[in-house]
């Protein structure tokens, strides 16, 4: 009997995740990703299991790797520069590369059957955790006074992300990155700032005019 093939699974996941973000989950074939990864089909599944699991590794893989700007974003101090890193960071990441533009996670979702249901259901649900983490970052914005007490932070949250992928989507599309940077300015532009201070400044003293008497005099 012939030896299976080592490979390094580092570089297979590498390998497989490039298929993902370039076709999809449902446009990438055991055919794409065994000629990929450089194995054929036993040593694929042994080492990762099914397409489904192997799909699952590499979005983790993603996330690590590509996506590392988010939490680094939710850490900055206001929320203009929350809002500017994520949306900045994701037009660059969405254009890096010709062979695989837009965004995995969007991708992978946007068109299934019913065998890859799992997948599209997973992917709703790591957006809706992201959602929830900037949502509860705007919400500590809005605490701090970084933004104004009317913010309603859950419509925001949903608008930024709305924003996002739609910008995943075009970049896909050929859109290039001069174009949506010119979409985060329009963002930035319209971005709420802080709660202006309810106290208001002290009237300044009346100026006398020319000639009038200015002062009293005293005896």
């Amino acid at each position: 009997m012939g030896r299976q093939r080592e490979f390094d699974v580092e570089k297979a996941l590498d390998a497989a995740l490039c298929v993902f973000w370039r076709k999809g989950y449902e446009g990438a074939s055991y055919t794409d990703l065994t000629q990929a990864i450089g194995v054929e089909r036993p040593a694929l599944y042994s080492a990762f299991g099914n397409k489904e699991a192997l799909f699952r590794l590499a979005l983790a893989r993603y996330y690590e790797h590509y996506m590392d700007f988010i939490p680094v974003a939710l850490e900055l101090p206001t929320s203009r520069e929350v809002v500017e890193h994520l949306l900045r960071r994701s037009v660059e990441l969405n254009t890096r590369y010709l062979d695989r533009r837009g965004c995995m996670g969007i991708q992978g979702a946007l068109a299934g059957t019913d065998d890859s249901e799992p997948i599209r259901l997973a992917l709703i649900e790591a957006r809706a955790e992201g959602e929830t983490a900037l949502r509860e970052r705007l919400e500590r914005s809005k605490a701090e006074g970084d933004l104004p007490p009317t913010a309603n932070c859950a419509v925001l949250a949903t608008y930024l992300l709305a924003v996002l992928h739609g910008m995943a989507v075009q970049a896909k599309a050929g859109f290039s990155r001069e174009v949506l940077e010119l979409v985060v300015d329009q963002v930035m532009s319209t971005w709420p700032g802080p709660a202006e201070s309810s106290v208001k400044a002290p009237e300044s003293a009346p100026t006398s005019e020319p000639g009038s008497d200015s002062a009293e005099t005293t005896s």
